[in-house]
C-alpha cells in the first residue's frame, strides 16, 4: 500500500489550479455523441426507465489515433447522480465515456450492475469506430460508480453475456468503491446498512488471481465512509492471497470520501498511461 500524506496534498491540489470547464477544451477535443443508448438492441428494450437512464456521452481526443478509453461511473449511492464527464480527465489524450445507469429504488440489483457491463460491452464493440484501441479500455468511477465498475469486471458472468472476456479490460481503477455488498443492495434485501455482508453482489466475493490490474484508491481511513478504507485494504490483501500480483492500494491521507476524488484523478491518469505503455510494449 502507498500512502499519500497531508504533506503531498498541496502538490496534488495544485495540479488542478488551472483546470478548465468542459467548454474550455472544445478546440482540442470533441464530443461526437451524447445520450447514446448502450444496450445492443434498443428495439428489444421496452422499459421506459431503462431507455431513459441507460445512456452515455463519449468525449474523444481530437486528431488522436489508437487512443485509450476510460469509462466513468458517477457516484450517488446507487440512488442518485447522473452521467458526467469529469473535466479532470479531459485533454489527457484518451477518450472518456460518461455512463448513466438505473437507480434504486426504481431498479433493483443486479439491474445497475448489468447496466455497467452493457456500457463496457458497448465500448469494446464501438470504440474502434472513433479511432480508439479496444485493448486500452479502462474502468473507473467514484463511490457507487467504483463499486459498479468492480462488479462488472470482477464477476466475469456479466460481460460473458456479450461474449467478452472481462480480463480484456486493461485496468480497473475505483475511487473509494464499496468492496462488500453495497449498502443500497443490502437495504433492498432488508439488511441494515451497518451490518456487513459479502454475497454475490460483493466485489470481495469475486477475488481471483487473473483479474486485470486494479488500483484501489481511498480517502483517509479516519475520514472515509463506514470502514471504506478497511474494505479496500481487505480486498487488496485477499487478492494477493489468491495469487493476484497486480492489485495495489493507495490511501489519500487528509481527504474524506467526497474530497478524495480530486487528488485521485492524477493517479488515474498516471495509471492509464503506465498500463498503456505496458500493453503496447507487448505487441
Amino acid at each position: 500500500m502507498i500512502m499519500i500524506t497531508i504533506f503531498n496534498r498541496l502538490f496534488l491540489v495544485a495540479a488542478f489550479v488551472f483546470s478548465f470547464s468542459i467548454n474550455g477544451f472544445a478546440q482540442k477535443n470533441e464530443l461526437p455523441q451524447q445520450n447514446v443508448f448502450y444496450y445492443p438492441d434498443s428495439n428489444a428494450v421496452t422499459n421506459v426507465y431503462q431507455k431513459s437512464q441507460c445512456r452515455l456521452d463519449i468525449y474523444i481526443p481530437k486528431d488522436a489515433k489508437n487512443f485509450a478509453t476510460v469509462l466513468w461511473y458517477h457516484g450517488g449511492g446507487i440512488t442518485g447522480g447522473r452521467k458526467e464527464l469529469p473535466k479532470e480527465l479531459l485533454d489527457k489524450g484518451f477518450a472518456v465515456i460518461g455512463v448513466g445507469y438505473r437507480l434504486s429504488p426504481k431498479a433493483k440489483a443486479p439491474a445497475y450492475i448489468e447496466d455497467a457491463a452493457a456500457s463496457i460491452a458497448w465500448a469494446f464493440k464501438n470504440i474502434e469506430k472513433y479511432g480508439g484501441d479496444k485493448r486500452l479500455i479502462f474502468v473507473s468511477g467514484h463511490s457507487a460508480g467504483g463499486y459498479l465498475g468492480m462488479m462488472a469486471v470482477m464477476d466475469k458472468s456479466y460481460l460473458s453475456k456479450y461474449q467478452i472476456d472481462a480480463n480484456a479490460v486493461a485496468g480497473l481503477i475505483p475511487f473509494s468503491g464499496q468492496c462488500i455488498t453495497h449498502f443500497t443492495v443490502r437495504q433492498e434485501q432488508g439488511i441494515k446498512e451497518t451490518r456487513p455482508t459479502v454475497d454475490k453482489y460483493a466485489p470481495l466475493y469475486h477475488v481471483r488471481a487473473d483479474l486485470p490490474p486494479m488500483l484501489l484508491i481511498t480517502g483517509d481511513r479516519e475520514m472515509e465512509l463506514l470502514g471504506r478504507y478497511e474494505e479496500n485494504a481487505y480486498l487488496n490483501r485477499m487478492m494477493k492471497l489468491n495469487g493476484n500480483k497486480t492489485t495495489r492500494l493507495f490511501e489519500l491521507q487528509g481527504f474524506d470520501h467526497g474530497g478524495m476524488a480530486q487528488p485521485a484523478f492524477p493517479l488515474l491518469v498516471k495509471e492509464i498511461n503506465r498500463l498503456k505503455a505496458v500493453i503496447l510494449a507487448q505487441k
